[in-house]
């Protein structure tokens, strides 16, 4: 398939079906811990969205009516739940973007999933401000959707040395509040090992300080997805990254609630 295809998710505890926009490996940002190989700098192409419609329906039939769950899916996680527009690059960064979520409310009706999975959307961000962006999110808040932001770093050294962009943490904060005020909206934040050293002091205290200005301005956040380096990143940078110690983890989650806001940690 093109744009569709299945995963059983760490973090979801089950089936995900995965909605990629991206087949050309084009992203606006260059993730130092991205997974994607042969990862370009750009958009995506324009979308069949004939053919995404024709996959995503013969995938959901297999999953949820023939023998997709028992043939291809641990015992433990033989549950659909949701489709997520993530993949190779930023989805939305694809014109067709509301037209998609369009198409998804329709299959998800037809297959009497509305209201009872997720439509999830993993998105760096950065496009929240325009209008079809918005749009589609509107979209997705009525199927029962929710955002996940990218948030790596609150400093904008931090953001060129991890999302290899120069975009302002301020511009993105205010991005974060149009897409919490639209849709459900988690960060999503992965933390990890550079040449074999955690974020730094400074590094963690501005992540913090957003964390509390979020609830300070009753920004309605859900809270955040903190999660490390399960998988090898396929960018150059790879021999650089390590993942941190669980115990790392737990305790910036627990700094991070008592700043303001819920944590789920995958590891």
């Amino acid at each position: 398939m093109t744009y569709v295809y299945p995963v059983v998710s760490r973090r979801a505890g089950g089936v995900s079906v995965g909605i990629n926009l991206n087949p050309n490996n084009a992203c606006n940002w260059a993730c130092v811990y991205c997974q994607v190989p042969d990862l370009v700098r750009g958009a995506a192409p324009e979308i069949d969205l004939a053919q995404l419609e024709a996959e995503l329906r013969a995938l959901l039939a297999n999953i949820l009516q023939g023998d997709f769950m028992q043939t291809r899916v641990p015992e433990g996680a033989r549950r659909l739940n949701d489709i997520a527009l993530s993949g190779n690059g930023e989805p939305t960064s694809a014109k067709a973007f509301p037209e998609v979520i369009e198409l998804i409310g329709r299959v998800m009706a037809d297959f009497n999933l509305k209201g009872k999975i997720k439509l999830v959307l993993i998105t760096n961000g950065s496009l929240i401000d325009r209008p079809r962006v918005r749009a589609g999110l509107v979209k997705m808040a009525a199927l029962n959707g929710e955002v996940w932001f990218k948030f790596d770093s609150a400093t904008a050294s931090g953001m060129r040395a991890l999302n290899q962009t120069r975009l302002s943490p301020d511009k993105q904060f205010e991005r974060l509040g149009m897409a919490a005020a639209l849709c459900p909206t988690w960060l999503q934040t992965c933390v990890f090992a550079r040449d074999g050293k955690a974020p730094d002091d400074a590094e963690q205290a501005a992540y913090l300080a957003a964390v509390t200005r979020i609830r300070d301005l009753s920004i309605p956040v859900q809270g955040v997805l903190l999660y490390g380096l399960a998988r090898p990143s396929l960018q150059p940078q790879a021999d650089r990254l390590s993942a941190l110690p669980a115990a790392w983890l737990d305790a910036f989650a627990e700094r991070i609630h008592a700043a303001g806001l819920p944590v789920k940690v995958s590891l």
